[in-house]
């Protein structure tokens, strides 16, 4: 069963959609926004998590204000960070009920759809603190899906 949930959940991601998700939320703040998906590993989520941060370049952004949604498919878990710019505006509350919302969808079965929503989500928070501005925004990270191969 749990075999089949995972297959459910690879599948359901599809990266030109949740890109598209991306591009659409930044088209509201200049907050950057990455998804990375992970192969399985033993060992706490958080700190693998915090390690694709850095690894993605979340941190050097202008305004540190990146988020990363970190999914493993394979134990059913995921987290959401957010640099220190951004966490410093919205507070622990907003990745309270963002993590709240994210899980419900996703005991739902609805992997892409709470996926995009969250995303969704972030761009219309984080467009009060980070307005997009077309003048002078541009894009610092990649829209791309991390398939993260290694830890």
């Amino acid at each position: 069963m749990a075999m089949m949930h995972r297959r459910k959940l690879l599948r359901a991601i599809d990266p030109e959609r949740i890109k598209a998700a991306i591009q659409e939320a930044e088209k509201l703040t200049s907050g950057e926004i990455r998804v990375s998906v992970s192969q399985f590993f033993w060992g706490k989520v958080r700190p693998v998590a915090e390690r694709a941060f850095r690894r993605l370049g979340m941190t050097n952004t202008k305004d540190r204000n990146g988020i990363l949604f970190f999914i493993v498919p394979s134990r059913r878990r995921f987290v959401v960070l957010g640099d220190e710019g951004i966490h410093a505006k919205v507070g622990q509350e907003f990745w309270d009920c963002l993590t709240a919302d994210m899980s419900g969808e996703f005991r739902k079965g609805r992997f892409q759809e709470g996926l995009m929503k969250a995303i969704a989500d972030v761009g219309v928070n984080l467009a009060a603190h980070y307005p997009y501005d077309p003048a002078t925004d541009r894009n610092e990270l990649s829209d791309e899906v991390d398939f993260a191969r290694k830890r």
